[in-house]
């Protein structure tokens, strides 16, 4: 049943979807018109508020670019690329190419949502060159899923982290909240790993029957470890000089000892950032090693570089004319102490369609919820569980973050966003479930 549900979807976006730019498009219009129409601002007032949100995003694209293309060549180190050649060899099956590809996009979605984009896509595409009875597009779209699947427990979430963090918007009203309230909550933890058991068996029964595949036919090696002869010149001795590279590492290290000491195990995007091109560093061992696998992975950035400037004008139509609080408030306001969970999971589905960042969302929708939460007496960790399912099940249908899989894949939307829509909503399905159910009994 799964696989004609999927099936049906794959058609109506081929007939229908347009790209991912397009998207951001037809979104910025929707916004200024539900600008206009429901909380009454002008034409003019619309048009300001889309262009004073359209920089907003400059620092977080910066962030976005350097977390794909330096996971890319974090990817690309020599040890690494040996682990997952490996271990992408191992299936021989539709079913088991689906199954390791999930597994693996989850294990490095664990660890950084960042990483599990970039090298879950990177894997499928290794697991579609081995195995030619998979479908590339559903490896492309389970690695995509498997990482969504598990980012509620990610010890990179967003939201969790931002309000463990000292000095963030809301610390006078709420103070820190600790992980073991948030990440490490029955909630989250249970949401994403049930979640990703049911996307796990969903992806299975989706499956392409043999005569529907679509193999992987291009003729690139994804993962290639470069060789170089022996150095001659004073410049080439420089470029390859693993002395240079340790000592640079030794100065990152040092400096993220230090951090750690201070801070604690909190990680935010730039910390992530500078560790990944630490560790990448590392792993390749000289500084042209580096440099190559970087410069292989900036095309991939390309759709981001374009795209989130038009996201963060719609993000700033959606504050400047009130519309997130009017979308916050419709849900608050039919709410009560049962169904609040819920129906903040959903606030912050339908918000996340519009504003895809969960940092730019918390601090705006956060403080209704919280005020929401103290009317009936709910915990405030449960306000920022809900928020954070609800803004991460929707990116499966907003192609704001799996540009980086399209990117690096060479696929367009529509050909994965059948079996995402598919997941979504039995995602959306479990979390409610959860979100419901795990109040009751704690």
């Amino acid at each position: 049943m799964l696989r004609k549900i999927s099936q049906r979807f794959n058609v109506g976006v081929e007939n229908y979807l347009p790209n991912a730019f397009i998207f951001a498009i037809l979104l910025t219009f929707l916004t200024l018109i539900l600008g206009m129409t429901v909380t009454n601002q002008s034409l003019t007032d619309m048009t300001t508020h889309w262009y004073n949100g359209f920089w907003n995003f400059l620092a977080f694209t910066t962030q976005m670019i350097l977390i794909l293309i330096t996971g890319y060549a974090l990817v690309k180190a020599p040890p690494v690329q040996k682990l997952l050649v490996h271990v992408a060899s191992i299936p021989k099956t539709q079913k088991s190419a689906l199954i390791t590809t999930i597994l693996v996009a989850a294990a490095a979605g664990y660890i950084s949502w960042g990483l599990g984009f970039v090298l879950g896509t990177l894997f499928a595409i290794e697991v579609a060159k081995n195995v030619k009875t998979a479908d590339f597009r559903i490896l492309i779209a389970a690695a995509y899923t498997g990482t969504i699947a598990i980012l509620p427990a990610s010890i990179t979430v967003t939201a969790p982290l931002l309000v463990n963090t000292p000095g963030h918007s809301l610390e006078a009203e709420i103070g820190l909240i600790p992980l073991s309230q948030t990440i490490f909550s029955p909630t989250l933890l249970l949401t994403a790993f049930i979640g990703l058991a049911v996307v796990l068996v969903a992806y299975i029964k989706m499956m392409p029957k043999p005569d529907e595949v679509i193999p992987f036919e291009q003729d690139v090696d994804v993962f290639v470890i470069e060789k170089y002869e022996k150095a001659k010149t004073v410049a080439e001795k420089l470029d390859r000089s693993k002395v240079i590279n340790y000592l640079l590492v030794g100065m990152g290290v040092l400096w993220l000892g230090q951090y750690i000491i201070l801070n604690g195990f909190n990680l935010e995007l730039n910390i992530l950032n500078f560790f990944f091109i630490i560790l990448g560093l590392a792993l390749h061992g000289t500084p042209v090693s580096y440099v190559n696998a970087i410069t292989a992975g900036m095309p991939s950035a390309s759709g981001i570089l374009l795209q989130f400037p038009f996201y963060a004008g719609i993000m700033g139509m959606m504050i400047g004319s009130g519309l997130i609080i009017v979308i916050s408030q419709s849900f608050v306001s039919i709410s009560n102490e049962h169904t609040f969970p819920l129906l903040s999971l959903l606030s912050a589905a339908v918000v996340n369609v519009f504003v895809p960042s969960a940092g730019g969302q918390w601090q705006i929708q956060g403080p209704i919820m919280l005020e929401a939460s103290r009317a009936y007496n709910i915990p405030i960790a449960t306000v920022i569980n809900t928020v954070t399912i609800g803004d991460l099940v929707t990116n499966l249908m907003q192609p704001f973050f799996v540009l980086p899989a399209l990117g690096l894949s060479g696929l367009s939307l529509k050909d994965i966003w059948g079996y995402c829509l598919v997941s979504m909503v039995l995602l959306l399905v479990v979390s409610g479930i959860i979100v419901t159910v795990i109040p009751l009994i704690l």
